[in-house]
């Protein structure tokens, strides 16, 4: 195992560090999932494939992973503030729905798209409205330490409190001073003390559809504080890796971290990994701008920016070939080109597995062509350890590609390498396409251009009078339970009943 070789970028201390495996080697690791109210769109899709492969790779390693992944069904405000409406609230008043009919709905077509995507199912995956009495006690902890209040039901975070302990704004590198000259005035027309400040738990209006009895009032949780009740009660108050999207950093991810120090006395999280946005032409992804594409639209080319559709396969492999802190942008030039290059990497490790070493004669070891083969092996492995650089990683699997095709057209024989190289450059190959990167072959659906190929065939042999070939077409047909159907102005199939 290479454990002692991980490094992590860790945003909360802005450098790359030893991974400190654990004895026996286990990892606590939580990714902020999806508010179940819309169709998973490409944005989804990114911080689901990125931290699958983490999540794959790790266990590759030998680590032993807890992965929790929640989904947010309640406390998600419109504005991603302590103002407005709950989306899916909102959205189960547009559609006359109750909140989890459209909970249950988007969440199986979110889990859908996953399994097209091929991301592995985390270890757990919780929902907020799940844990409601353990949001309840987090916020009776952190009033009895003085870092909350309550207001007219509803308790809020004091942020500027916690600040004369903690220091607020270490992940994100915010200036609480900034922030607060930043901030508006409330005005009296705010029940916070500031405009810092954030709910813990919110009094429900009388028409708001998902309320909660609590000691303050009928209400519901705040959105920041699911993600700290359920990573605790899953991995403990201090754990491994937490993940999300670059835009949770601020504030989700930083009310968290205050959420934790007051309850607990400590970070949540050691590594804080954060997936980079997706652009479209360069463009910030939105439904404002008309450029905001679903996972669905992009696998039928159901889109007006759409040129064609996107395999599953086509779109992991796109949001492999960039790092998952850099920014990743769309267009239909990139998608093709992903599509070349994941059908490359399919088409390897098809003729991978048919290739298989022979001593031969006449041909002696080149120590060049072994140097060169270990070098993409060894900077391959190190690309992921490097924080898990996928892109990198694939442009050291192309040059292990070129050898491979090499040998399978014969330029050249696998007796150069010796069989443990050999046999290296065919495992990590092989391993990296599927079981760290998570490509699968996506098979042709061709049944319906296949048969009628055949009865092309079939209707020549007639008119050819070659009815051995007719016997023959016919017959294997019926061996695979199709039937061939001769009627007066074509031919046709059946299945055989």
């Amino acid at each position: 195992m290479r454990l002692h070789d991980l490094k992590l970028f860790n945003t909360l201390t802005r450098q790359k560090e030893k991974f400190e495996p654990l004895s026996p080697p286990r990892v606590g690791m939580y990714v902020c999932g999806p508010t179940v109210y819309g169709d998973a769109h490409l944005g989804h899709a990114r911080a689901a494939v990125s931290f699958d492969v983490v999540y794959r790779y790790l266990t590759f390693l030998g680590y032993k992973v807890r992965y929790v992944r929640n989904i947010t069904d309640v406390g998600h405000l419109e504005a991603d503030s302590d103002d407005g409406e709950d989306k899916i609230a909102k959205k189960a008043k547009l559609e006359q729905l109750e909140p989890m009919e459209v909970v249950q709905h988007y969440a199986e077509s979110y889990h859908r798209d996953m399994e097209l995507l091929n991301t592995r199912k985390p270890s757990i995956e919780p929902r907020a409205t799940g844990h409601i009495p353990e949001q309840i006690q987090l916020v009776e902890d952190i009033l009895s330490q003085g870092l909350a209040y309550e207001e007219n039901g509803s308790v809020y975070f004091d942020v500027l409190k916690y600040n004369e302990g903690t220091k607020y704004g270490r992940l994100s590198g915010r200036v609480i001073e900034e922030l607060v000259s930043g901030s508006r005035d409330l005005d009296g027309q705010s029940e916070k003390r500031n405009a810092l400040d954030f709910a813990l738990w919110k009094k429900a209006a009388p028409e708001h559809l998902m309320k909660w009895p609590s000691p303050w009032s009928l209400g519901f949780p705040g959105w920041h504080l699911e993600c700290t009740a359920m990573s605790s009660k899953y991995l403990g108050q201090h754990f491994d890796i937490h993940g999300g999207g670059m835009d949770l950093m601020f504030p989700h991810h930083e009310c968290e971290i205050a959420q934790g120090n007051a309850c607990n006395h400590q970070d949540p999280a050691k590594y804080w990994l954060h997936n980079n946005m997706i652009t479209i032409n360069g463009q910030k992804m939105g439904k404002s701008l008309g450029n905001f594409i679903t996972l669905q639209q992009l696998f039928q080319g159901d889109h007006p920016v759409l040129e064609q559709a996107y395999s599953p396969m086509t779109i992991r492999y796109f949001i492999l070939t960039a790092h998952y802190r850099s920014t990743l942008d769309f267009s239909n030039q990139a998608l093709q080109a992903a599509q070349k290059g994941y059908k490359k990497l399919i088409n390897g490790f098809r003729i991978s597995g048919m290739l298989t070493y022979t001593e031969e004669s006449g041909v002696s070891i080149d120590e060049n062509q072994i140097e060169q083969a270990k070098k993409s092996i060894q900077a391959a492995y190190a690309a992921m350890d490097d924080d898990f650089n996928t892109a990198q990683a694939i442009g050291h699997l192309f040059n292990l590609l070129k050898k491979i095709n090499s040998m399978y057209t014969g330029q050249l024989s696998p007796s150069v390498f010796g069989k443990e190289v050999f046999d290296q450059m065919i495992s990590t190959f092989r391993s990296f396409v599927t079981e760290i990167l998570g490509l699968v072959e996506e098979k042709m659906d061709a049944q319906e251009q296949l048969l009628k190929l055949l009865l092309d065939l079939y209707q020549e042999a007639k008119v050819q009078r070659d009815y051995r070939r007719v016997d023959e077409i016919r017959a294997n047909l019926k061996s695979l339970g199709i039937i061939v159907k001769d009627m007066k102005n074509k031919i046709d199939w059946a299945y055989e009943e």
